[in-house]
């Protein structure tokens, strides 16, 4: 039985698809490979209005629809309801890659739309169906033609080393910072959590190359996962490394956890955390948003590590050496940690 109450289930007879269902629907398939299907959507537009007070930008980019690397948390799972499609696990088996989106940006962007946009804030601009489509690719080499912009980039795949060429080249025109989302240190827990994301050496190592190639990068513990993630020592371990790479800024986000992303998460805390489930229960009772006394002492521990490793802001220089971790436990003090899956990983807090 799940936690939490959770949306309604598709009744036995469905209505005919329209929209985005009927789109997605007639799409055709590009590629095939073991589970994961690829398709192309046909896109009207690319740039999307973000009402939320809750975030820095107004715009939003998203190259793909549906995201392979399956995060067990991830909160965007209910973007593919808009599709018709109610099963959690369908956001990382079909991926969507938007057609002509260069294109399409170049017209919207000729409008001269104000504000900030943010690539990658629903599903990673650098996932695998981007080798196969170049869909962000083609966005930034349209955004390269523009002055004046206000840009971020966010995304868990060391593949953003690729595009530094083009990456540079908007960084003369605009404003831009790239932001390499690392959830945790520790290589199995992450294999665990992000079971096909890039190990997160791998991208320390890609964010240390963008910062050395002049570019603004910030590292983003998101989201941190109660008992999981939210160890003191490791949070600071992480804010440490995003200072040796040449990072500028270091955020993090309590996990949110709408009723989409607990049909995939629920299950699997209740096999792999079982000791966290009734804490879970108390922090979302609520609802998908955790609020008081935590989130306070988590955003706090942030505050003071960013002060603490000059993570406020301004771009530092980037590291005279190139950083290359071997892994990611090199990263810390000898015998801070203990190996990965043999913590606990208390309830604590």
């Amino acid at each position: 039985m799940p936690l939490f109450p959770l949306s309604p289930s598709a009744t036995a007879e469905s209505p005919a698809l329209v929209g985005l269902a009927k789109i997605a629907a007639e799409s055709p398939l590009a590629v095939e490979k073991r589970a994961t299907q690829y398709f192309r959507l046909a896109s009207k537009s690319v740039l999307n209005r973000c009402a939320s007070t809750r975030v820095p930008f107004t715009w939003t980019i998203n190259p793909y629809r549906g995201c392979e690397f399956g995060c067990k948390y991830c909160y965007a799972r209910y973007t593919h309801e808009y599709l018709g499609m109610e099963n959690p696990a369908e956001f990382e088996e079909k991926i969507y890659s938007k057609e002509r989106a260069g294109e399409i940006l170049r017209s919207e962007l000729a409008k001269d739309p104000a504000g900030a946009i943010a690539i990658g804030t629903a599903t990673d601009p650098y996932q695998p169906a981007e080798r196969i489509f170049q869909t962000t690719r083609g966005i930034l080499e349209t955004l390269r033609d523009f002055r004046g912009l206000r840009l971020s980039i966010t995304t868990k795949s060391d593949l953003v080393r690729r595009d530094l060429d083009l990456l540079r080249e908007i960084a003369q025109r605009s404003q831009l910072q790239v932001n390499m989302s690392v959830t945790t240190l520790r290589a199995e827990l992450a294999r665990r959590l992000e079971p096909r994301a890039p190990r997160p050496d791998l991208r320390l190592a890609a964010a240390a190359e963008v910062a050395q190639a002049g570019i603004a990068v910030g590292i983003f513990a998101m989201p941190i996962l109660p008992g999981i993630t939210d160890d003191a020592a490791d949070l600071e371990a992480l804010a440490q490394a995003a200072a040796r790479l040449g990072g500028c800024t270091f955020a993090v986000n309590v996990l949110f956890l709408m009723p989409s992303a607990q049909k995939a998460f629920l299950p699997y805390l209740e096999a792999e955390f079982p000791h966290l489930v009734e804490r879970y229960r108390r922090l979302y009772a609520r609802g998908a948003y955790v609020r008081g006394r935590y989130v306070e002492r988590i955003e706090t521990l942030a505050r003071e590590l960013r002060e603490k490793y000059g993570l406020t802001g301004h771009r530092s220089a980037a590291p005279a050496e190139p950083f290359a971790p071997v892994n990611q436990l090199r990263l810390f003090p000898p015998g801070a940690l203990q190996p990965d899956c043999e913590r606990k990983f208390p309830a604590s807090g």
